[in-house]
């Protein structure tokens, strides 16, 4: 499904980010809330050849699952009337044309709201994109981003960027995955100064 199709009509929407969006946007949006959404956990099974690595060194970035028992933190952004358009066209550039991702609508519950969760778009990579890596010890992710580089700059930046967000706005959520493998890059990355 086009994200077009989805908000054909719509004055306003909501736009989930669990990776990069969710400290950099790049879009205006009207207002931002940290929540989560339910059956799906992010992992660093897909393969960035543009942004965070290239076509011989591929970096990872993070892509949902679906798993019933699992949540993703994340923001969500609300975008209103001509900012729907403008956002979808960037969106649709760096997620879909460079990443290979498809999107969804899925329910999106704002942290510490006595409220109902609203319909907000997601993009998530799919086991048949070319780039899907998927799974690999927390040991071999981390190697890998410790030394890839792409057009937007090294992994290792997305990688603590990520984690940085989830200790700052999410600091009750303990993402296994995402901490192991941010320790085991950093290992990397200190073996890496020392040999120098």
């Amino acid at each position: 499904m086009k994200p077009q199709d989805i908000i054909a009509g719509k004055a306003s929407m909501w736009i989930f980010g669990y990776g990069s969006l969710v400290w950099k946007p790049d879009f205006k949006y009207r207002r931002s809330q940290v929540g989560y959404i339910q059956g799906y956990k992010r992992r660093f099974w897909h393969g960035d050849n543009f942004h965070r690595g290239n076509d011989e060194l591929p970096g990872r970035v993070v892509t949902l699952i679906e798993d019933d028992d699992e949540s993703t933190w994340g923001v969500a952004f609300e975008v209103t009337g001509s900012e729907v358009e403008e956002s979808l066209k960037y969106l649709n550039v760096r997620e879909t044309v460079c990443g290979g991702y498809v999107t969804k609508m899925v329910d999106f519950f704002p942290e510490g709201e006595k409220q109902p969760p609203v319909q907000a778009l997601v993009y998530i990579a799919t086991t048949e994109n070319a780039l899907y890596l998927g799974p690999a010890s927390p040991e071999m992710i981390g190697v890998q981003i410790a030394v890839c580089r792409g057009k937007t700059g090294h992994n290792m930046e997305y990688l603590l960027r990520l984690a940085e967000f989830m200790r700052s706005s999410c600091p009750h959520v303990e993402d296994h995955h995402l901490f192991s493998i941010e320790a085991a890059a950093l290992t990397v990355v200190s073996y890496l100064l020392a040999a120098q």
